[in-house]
Order: C-alpha cells, then structure tokens, then sequence
C-alpha cells in the first residue's frame, strides 16, 4: 500500500469488535513531586514524591488506548537502564504491547513539579529516545491498524503510520508533519504550551481536524478546513489535583473515538471527558471518565 494511500473511514456499528490502535512515540521514567510552590532562581525548596512511572506523552497515550482497545502496540525506543527496563516492565503490566528499539545512550528521566494549584512544571533530564523507520519492525502491519497517535519519531517514520485508517499527531511534532508531507487525520496540540502551537496553513495537506485545547476552558477546534469552532469543557468529578498528563489523554482518547467512528462532536466530548478526570487523581494512568454529558452532533 502505498504510504499516503490509506482505506476509507467506516463507522462503528453496534456490537463491532474494539478498534486495533497503536502509538508511536516516546518514554520519559517520570517523577511527580509535590511542592508549596515552584522555586525561585537561587532557592531551595522540599518536595515529596507523589508518583512514579513511565510517561510522556507515547507512554501515556499507551496506556489509556490499551485500557480502551484492549490492546495498544507501543513503537519506542529505550536504553539499556535500569529507567529503560523500569518502563518497559511498567506499560507490559498495564496491558501494553512495548515493541522497542535499542539505543545506547540512557533513557530520559523527568521531573514534573506540581504545586499547591495543581500546575504542573517538568523538567526533563537527558536526551529524548524516538523510533526511527530504519528499525527493524514489521511496519506493515501499520496497514492493518484503525488508528496511530504519533508523538515522536523521524519524517519516513512518520509516512509508514499513514498506512493506518486513522493518524493523529501531536502538535509538537508539527515540524515532523511538514517535512513528510503526509495528510494527517487530526493534529492535536495545546493552546496554552508556545511548544505546541502552529500554523496549519503552512502544511501541504490540511489535517481533517484540528484541536487546541484550554484546559478548564474547553479548546478550539477545525474541521474539514470550515472557520473555527469551540468545543465545551467538561466537569471534572473530582478537586482538582494535578494536571500532568491531561492532555495526553485527551489526544489518546480522541485518537480512539476518531478510529470507532464517532462524530467530531461526539469524540471530542469523551476526551475532554477523560482529560478532566484525569485532573481529580495522582499521576497520568488512574482516571476515568465524568458523567457523559449530551453533546451537539457535528
């Protein structure tokens, strides 16, 4: 098949088996420390441990697409650490397919700050590791799958995930996106991180959706190139208590609505759904979903 050649889009029937969906993209082996608040230049300040685990945005977006799917392949790369073997045992643990490719150097660490607000502040330690089209996969079972969420990896890697029904890609690999020169289905990106923003416009081929998020405050949405939308927020069911990996979620949970079918509408109600109960607990992984709430078709 053809890299920028994928089938057509069916929807999701009653009663259908759970879409096939893989991520491709990275690890950081992440702590989540507790402070009053963010130090100062010069300061020195005490944290507790609040969590610990693999994360980033490939390894979170992992986790949540297995526990939706059932399954979720994971194309990544770690090093040969005690981090690397940490992470590959953790997302084994919760139910995820880690296909990874070696690399000599460590696997990046990170430390995300969260303070008394429930803001987050990371700070990553090392190199980032990223899969490459030159690793030895079976990258044609791609072909075979509903949907990709991209968060790292090379241009050539990124045009072997086109081969999937759907493709959806961070917004920090918006770099990525126009040296390919691929059609994504949705880029996704946040609009409160200057990492994330971007200018569609400059792409050769306009995504068929859009999205970026504001937290508490919804997010803005594009689709099929029609003038810009917003999209409502979602009641979180919980106090808030941080907000490390909302957004991952968010962009793994609209990935799996876009691959079963649902309606622009409809898929953007669940992940937003997702995204804010991950707010109300520790950690990335431990969320479910808010009350659905009706939302108007698109």
């Amino acid at each position: 098949m053809d890299e920028d050649t994928r089938p057509t889009r069916t929807t999701a029937r009653a009663g259908a088996p759970r879409p096939r969906v893989a991520v491709v993209g990275h690890v950081e082996w992440t702590t989540i420390a507790g402070l009053d608040r963010v130090p100062g230049a010069g300061e020195v300040v005490h944290a507790h441990r609040l969590w610990q685990g693999p994360a980033g945005g490939g390894a979170v977006a992992a986790v949540r697409l297995a526990e939706l799917a059932g399954d979720c392949a994971f194309f990544t790369a770690l090093g040969d650490d005690h981090a690397g073997r940490r992470s590959r045992a953790e997302l084994e643990h919760r139910g995820v397919r880690v296909l990874a490719a070696p690399r000599p150097g460590p696997t990046r660490t990170a430390v995300s700050m969260v303070d008394r607000s429930g803001e987050r502040t990371t700070v990553t330690l090392g190199e980032r590791l990223q899969p490459a089209a030159e690793d030895p996969f079976d990258w044609t079972q791609l072909a075979s799958l509903d949907a990709v969420f991209f968060t790292a990896g090379d241009a050539a890697l990124l045009r072997r995930a086109r081969r999937a029904r759907v493709l959806v890609v961070t917004a920090r690999e918006f770099t990525t996106v126009l040296e390919s020169g691929v059609r994504v289905d949705a880029l996704v990106g946040s609009g409160c991180d200057p990492a994330e923003r971007c200018d569609p416009a400059l792409l050769r081929r306009l995504p068929d959706l859009v999205v970026s998020t504001e937290g508490r405050h919804g997010g803005v949405f594009t689709c099929c190139n029609q003038p810009p939308r917003r999209y409502r927020p979602a009641h979180a069911p919980g106090p808030l208590v941080d907000t490390y990996g909302v957004g991952d979620n968010f962009a793994a949970v609209l990935t799996y609505a876009l691959a079963t079918g649902r309606t622009t509408a409809d898929a953007l109600d669940l992940a937003a759904r997702h995204g804010a109960a991950c707010t109300t607990q520790r950690g990335p992984f431990t969320a479910g979903p808010a009350p659905r709430r009706p939302a108007a078709r698109v």
